[in-house]
């Protein structure tokens, strides 16, 4: 299984939700103070650049066709250096990720999988070989929804050794997570489960500790036990907004993922769309806003995500959260079931009730959702689902979690 260091499902603030695919160093470092000074106690800890910090003229989350892209001598993408003044004289993101680091935090990047198209037309050596970039495309193998890259012909000579290059340039970074794209379930061909295996052993040769988190979803349930062995994270969704039909959806995919949690295997629900959003991003139905979720689909995505034990990824601007968001990032309770929950499943689901299980500190915790749109009285035999001996018990009304 990979990286059972990680004994806890990762937490942190991933810049897509807010910025699209346009975020500057200065916004990184912004959110990254505010991070450490109100969150990281809390367990938050992971500070994430998304897609296109390579691309000098995104500007949200609308990509460029074909767009001229930073890159170095041997088809590495490299950030551009108008939007990380700190890139310059080829060190990348060293300095960004020093800055990380000095707050306590941890560092890391979205990737496309593959390599650059601009690598392949150029035809760029690949470095430590003799070989040039065309000799390992698949120029078939594209994204439907973005440009930059062609994928990597597993079978051909030095495909691993290009991994194994980008890894060995992003360890030497301080990377910590990396978030790669289009390969979980790539809309065209499915899971890329080559590709993966050579992520996974390029970033092992490194010999430094990183996340692998994989994208978009629905990852097939059917690999399972393949991402637990090659990953740490995985979509179980296409990407997740702030909608209560997504939000109820997620509950069958819960149950069915249950199974695959444990340590350094933490199947993923996507990012939390809470606070101020959408700034420079116009996804998910609308651009600058705050969440369209209620109060109570707020608690009650947040109670989800946790008692699943799905790593948690903000995806707000954390400079100006306001008061009851942060109480909620907060909440002790969540944090128990999230950090040091075992076992967790759902354990009954009829007429829009939906109660889940956790053990933490020989304690059960038990959480009882109703997801129909009106509140309702608890029947008196849910309740006594959640009646045992050292067990706590939140109670869901009308998705209104009490703490």
């Amino acid at each position: 299984m990979a990286n059972l260091k990680m004994t806890t499902p990762p937490k942190g603030w991933n810049s897509w939700d807010v910025y699209g695919a346009s975020v500057t160093e200065s916004e990184v470092k912004e959110n990254a103070a505010y991070m450490a000074e109100n969150l990281l106690s809390h367990g938050w800890e992971y500070v994430v650049v998304d897609i296109q910090w390579y691309e000098p003229t995104a500007d949200s989350s609308h990509y460029h066709a074909f767009a001229e892209l930073k890159m170095d001598e041997y088809g590495r993408l490299i950030p551009a250096e108008n939007r990380f003044p700190s890139a310059v004289n080829g060190v990348g993101f060293k300095n960004l990720s020093d800055y990380v680091h000095s707050l306590g935090l941890k560092f890391g990047i979205h990737i496309m999988r593959g390599i650059p198209r601009q690598a392949v037309h150029l035809n760029v050596p690949i470095a430590g070989t003799n070989l040039r970039a065309r000799d390992i495309a698949h120029a078939n193998s594209i994204c439907p929804w973005n440009t930059d890259m062609y994928g990597i012909d597993m079978g051909k000579e030095g495909a691993q050794a290009y991994y194994d290059s980008i890894f060995k340039l992003y360890a030497e970074w301080g990377v910590d997570f990396i978030k790669v794209d289009d390969i979980a379930d790539s809309k065209l061909y499915s899971t890329h489960l080559e590709e993966i295996k050579a992520i996974r052993k390029a970033i092992d040769k490194t010999g430094r500790d990183m996340v692998l988190s994989l994208s978009p979803g629905p990852a097939p349930l059917k690999y399972g036990t393949f991402f637990q062995e090659y990953a740490n994270m995985w979509r179980l969704t296409d990407d997740f907004w702030d909608n209560w039909e997504q939000l109820k959806d997620m509950f069958t995919r819960c149950a069915q993922w249950s199974p695959f949690v444990g340590p350094g295997s933490w199947p993923d629900c996507d990012m939390l769309p809470l606070g101020h959003i959408g700034i420079r991003s116009v996804d998910g139905g609308g651009a600058d806003r705050l969440t369209r979720f209620t109060k109570a689909e707020q608690r009650t995505m947040m109670t989800l995500w946790s008692i699943f034990r799905s790593p948690l990824m903000l995806g707000c601007e954390l400079t100006d959260l306001d008061d009851w968001t942060l109480h909620l990032l907060r909440e002790p309770t969540l944090k128990i079931m999230h950090q040091e929950g075992r076992n967790a499943r759902q354990i009954h689901n009829e007429d829009d009730w939906v109660v889940w299980q956790t053990e933490a500190n020989a304690t059960v915790y038990y959480v009882i959702f109703n997801l129909s749109d009106t509140e309702r009285v608890t029947p008196t035999e849910i309740v006594a689902l959640a009646k045992l001996k050292n067990s706590e018990t939140l109670v869901a009304h009308d998705c209104l979690v009490s703490y």
